[in-house]
C-alpha cells in the first residue's frame, strides 16, 4: 500500500486521546487494531485503526460488548 500512512503509538494518542502506553499494551496482549514491527518500531496502519474505531462504535452503539 504505497499511499498508506503508518502511525506510531504517540501519533495514535494524539489522534484518539488513548494513551500511547495503552496502544503498546494492546499490541503486546493482542488486543486493539492489528499492528506490526517495521524495523524496531511498532506501527499501525491508519486505515486499520480507523476501521477498528468504526467497529468499536458499531458494537457499542448496537448494545453489543466491544
Amino acid at each position: 500500500m504505497a499511499n498508506e500512512e503508518y502511525l506510531r503509538a504517540k501519533q495514535l494518542e494524539e489522534l484518539t486521546g488513548i494513551p500511547e502506553n495503552t496502544w503498546r499494551w494492546w499490541a503486546h496482549v493482542g488486543r486493539g487494531p492489528v499492528s506490526f514491527k517495521m524495523g524496531r518500531r511498532r506501527v499501525w496502519r491508519r486505515s486499520v485503526v480507523l476501521a477498528w474505531i468504526a467497529e468499536q462504535e458499531r458494537l457499542t452503539t448496537s448494545g453489543e460488548a466491544a
